[in-house]
């Protein structure tokens, strides 16, 4: 009979879990949860001593296979996997496709090991890709404008200043919106030469929570008015490395789009900003070598009717808008600017539930240690050691 493992063996082995990027739970013959790393609590958007009171049936829809496949792997002793699994539920979302493996926990047959891979991981990597591309095209395009429109649409304003002075009313009219477009064009090329500025990004320590305030508050006394906030921080998030002005920028676009999508008709409209640590979280990120620990996540989530399918893989990509108005450069500068920082950007959208979510960088280690360090710590706390 195998002896337990010592209390120093068993910490490592659960923090090492806590680092995997995908959820993993351990249910015990009765089919309740009596593990969970930090991905699962992700997942579930549920904390892992409130996973460990649930059963596997309160958090799977009606009928899920998944409860079929645990008790054949407790009778069968093998594990068993199976492809393009829906989760989803109201709670954390209608479109969870997942693959699943399932296996016994060694020689206890009775407790059961679940891992979760989340099919749109592949999808969000591959937007991230897109994303790029699109911003250095939009760079390119950027500063070919910023030298080639701009002087001359200088000229046509000051042109048409002058006709203004010995025109009629009825034709002053008339100059006055070659002036007025002409300013709006110049607008627009101003806007293109924010992806086009090649400077060195200048940094500070950032609290984002005070940025998230800061937003908020100008969004409440101007275009969300009519609209309910609701915050859920995590206050030992430590401060990133970043540029506070294009962060507000990054913020105040995101909420905006929010308050947009819910509209100014909807009674119970709400907006909802989070910030969390989520250790084990791994991409890569241009110009960084490897794959880099992006802990850090914010995330602004809306109650609007969703983003229809057929627009979501074009949504970062400049000129592309669904409003009336909209330039659609917007999400493509936010994109552009996240990704300056060393963070990715991605959004999950069902109907009354849309969230873009931002994952960055810890570039500033507590206590004078690494980021690596306090992420290993992070997953042990999780586990209770």
């Amino acid at each position: 009979m195998n002896e337990p493992l010592p209390l120093q063996q068993t910490m490592r082995a659960e923090a090492i879990i806590g680092l995997l990027p995908l959820p993993v739970m351990v249910v015990n013959q009765s089919d309740q949860v009596i593990e969970a790393n930090s991905a699962a609590e992700a997942f579930f958007q549920t904390s892992r001593s409130m996973l460990k009171r649930l059963f596997l049936k309160q958090l799977l829809p009606f009928g899920s296979p998944v409860l079929e496949l645990v008790q054949a792997a407790r009778n069968s002793g093998g594990s068993y996997n199976e492809y393009r699994i829906d989760l989803g539920t109201p709670r954390i979302g209608l479109d969870r496709i997942v693959d699943v493996f399932i296996a016994p926990t060694g020689d206890n047959q009775e407790e059961v090991v679940i891992v979760l891979q989340e099919k749109t991981i592949a999808e969000k990597i591959d937007r991230q890709l897109t994303h790029r591309g699109a911003v250095r095209s939009i760079s390119a395009m950027g500063s070919m404008l910023a030298h080639e429109i701009k002087n001359p649409l200088s000229g046509i304003r000051g042109a048409a200043q002058l006709l203004e002075l010995s025109a009629s009313d009825e034709d002053r009219e008339l100059t006055q919106l070659i002036c007025d477009e002409t300013d709006r064009i110049v607008t627009l090329v101003d806007r293109f030469e924010d992806f086009a500025d090649g400077r060195p990004l200048q940094q500070e320590p950032v609290n984002i929570h005070s940025v998230l305030e800061h937003v908020k508050k100008i969004a409440m006394s101007g275009f969300a008015r009519h609209i309910r906030f609701s915050e859920s921080y995590d206050p030992s998030l430590p401060p990133m490395m970043g540029n506070r002005d294009q962060l507000v920028q990054v913020f105040l676009n995101l909420v905006k789009n929010a308050a947009e999508a819910i509209g100014p008709d909807t009674v119970d409209g709400t907006i909802e900003m989070t910030s969390a640590f989520r250790p084990g979280v791994r991409m890569s990120v241009n110009g960084r070598p490897g794959k880099v620990a992006l802990p850090l996540e914010i995330c602004v989530r809306d109650n609007g009717p969703g983003i229809p399918v057929e627009l979501t893989r074009h949504l970062f990509e400049p000129f592309f808008s669904t409003k009336n108005s909209g330039s659609g450069l917007g999400l493509a500068l936010v994109a552009k600017i996240i990704g300056d920082h060393g963070g990715v950007i991605e959004f999950d959208t069902v109907p009354r539930r849309t969230t873009f979510r931002i994952l960055m960088p810890m570039h500033i280690a507590r206590d004078g240690r690494t980021a690596e360090t306090e992420i290993s710590d992070a997953a042990r706390h999780n586990f209770g050691s």
